[in-house]
């Protein structure tokens, strides 16, 4: 059974084909139950359930608003908490993490190296298998001996035990427990009202399915305790499609565009030997890599349950995924899948090209040198452009004053560009982190470090 409350956002040809993609992928990945949904320009766009909550024909049918666990895509949320406090100046991700919960063994990771995991500690737990059985004490955590594998910021090495300690750290920062932080500041104004820490409501059971034979068997749910915010969290297709229209920029001015931006920057790369780099974690986020198109998100699993979130970086089209088994490749195709059939059957309008340019930039367009190479340089959407981005030294550039720009892209992001001009007020070259860019190659008159040859060209 399909169902879908509202499909205003995507036509009815492109709704069929989304459907066909979750029907066969419940059946191929043999999944007790499946919802999804996808969002374009900040809404829901088209959402869907098929398969019933046990998993057996006739029984209680999935819906749209029936809760699943999202795993580790709790971690998020975490994150977006923990920046809200470093843009309300209350730490700095440089900080070391003793300075706000004291007692630890790794003290002297930094907040930064625990939100991308890269602060070295063990991926889990000393104790029993922590997503099965029930969660202690943070004091009890600590006590357990928990620690670093690695020097910090060595490598990437994902980490749950990472989470707990963020976790604390925004429940002690705030003085309540960390859901009342999240619901308090970032579910209950965002309408997220069906996430919460264990399921409530309509929801379904974590199932195992035999990987060899077409059985069930039921999952435990504990209250995780500390590591709670590692995995914790329960929600609906409808409210999960809610947080990817906050990672696509409609953040409800709960969180800075430039700090969202800065969270889905690629800090460490995921790397698996043998195969190409096309993952990386930013802060909190996940930022994927393919072919060059970068999409943000994260994945989640817990004992009966697989989640996926995945937003396209240049469009904002996203989609979430929430199943109710313990593994199945079939909820990342499903990822896949729905994002490339909304492109492929309802392509993201473009906007019209018009102009909009300033002339008075006319004067910095055109062919510069940097010594004996050659640099094109055009002004786009109020940006000045050196070269191609992504390309050796191709940058963006934004305007910050006077004859002032700063880079954006690559090798010169943060970087200054300085317009120079002569007496008369014409361009005379661009000073950028000293290297000079002139109208021909080593203009003598532009000033260029360490001298021209005298005799000139020969």
């Amino acid at each position: 059974m399909i169902t879908n409350p509202d499909r205003s956002a995507t036509t009815a040809s492109t709704a069929r084909h989304l459907d066909h993609v979750l029907s066969t992928e419940q059946r191929a990945g043999r999944l007790p139950s499946v919802a999804a949904a996808v969002v374009r320009d900040g809404r829901l766009g088209w959402s869907g359930a098929v398969g019933t909550l046990d998993g057996r024909a006739g029984g209680d049918p999935a819906d749209t608003d029936t809760q699943y666990r999202m795993g580790s895509i709790t971690k998020t949320f975490v994150a977006v908490a923990v920046m809200r406090l470093r843009d309300a100046g209350r730490l700095h991700l440089s900080d070391r993490f003793d300075d706000h919960v004291p007692g630890t063994s790794f003290g002297d990771v930094t907040v930064e190296q625990l939100l991308v995991h890269a602060a070295g500690l063990q991926a889990e737990t000393n104790g029993p298998w922590w997503e099965r059985t029930p969660g202690g004490t943070w004091d009890e955590l600590v006590a357990s001996g928990v620690g670093q594998r690695f020097r910090s910021g060595r490598r990437f090495h994902y980490t749950n035990v990472g989470y707990g300690a963020l976790g604390q750290l925004v429940a002690r920062a705030h003085g309540v427990d960390w859901y009342e932080v999240l619901r308090r500041d970032l579910l209950e104004p965002l309408g997220m009202g069906r996430t919460t820490t264990r399921p409530a409501g309509r929801a379904a059971r974590g199932l195992a399915v035999h990987p060899f034979a077409d059985v069930l068997l039921p999952e435990p749910e504990h209250d995780a305790g500390a590591m709670g915010p590692a995995g914790q969290l329960w929600t609906t297709i409808e409210d999960l499609a809610r947080w990817a229209a906050f990672l696509a920029g409609d953040t409800g001015e709960l969180l800075a565009a430039d700090t969202l931006e800065e969270m889905c920057e690629p800090h460490f790369v995921v790397d698996d030997p043998g195969a190409p780099w096309t993952v990386a974690h930013g802060l909190g986020w996940q930022v994927f890599n393919v072919d060059g198109r970068r999409y943000a998100g994260h994945g989640g699993s817990m004992p009966g349950f697989v989640a996926g979130l995945r937003v396209t970086r240049d469009t904002g089209d996203g989609v979430v995924v929430l199943t109710n088994t313990t593994s199945s490749p079939a909820p990342g195709r499903l990822v896949t899948g729905l994002l490339a059939g909304l492109e492929q059957h309802e392509p993201a309008s473009v906007e019209p090209w018009s102009a909009s340019g300033d002339a008075s930039l006319l004067e910095l367009v055109g062919t510069w040198h940097w010594g004996s190479s050659v640099t094109v340089a055009r002004v786009e959407g109020g940006h000045l452009v050196l070269g191609e981005p992504g390309v050796a030294r191709g940058s963006r550039f934004r305007p910050v004053g006077a004859d002032a720009w700063v880079g954006l892209d690559g090798y010169y992001a943060g970087e200054p560009l300085r317009v120079v001009r002569r007496t008369d007020g014409a361009v005379s070259h661009l000073d950028l982190v000293s290297f000079r860019f002139t109208r021909t190659p080593y203009d003598p008159d532009a000033d260029v470090p360490g001298g021209v040859y005298p005799a000139g060209w020969r």
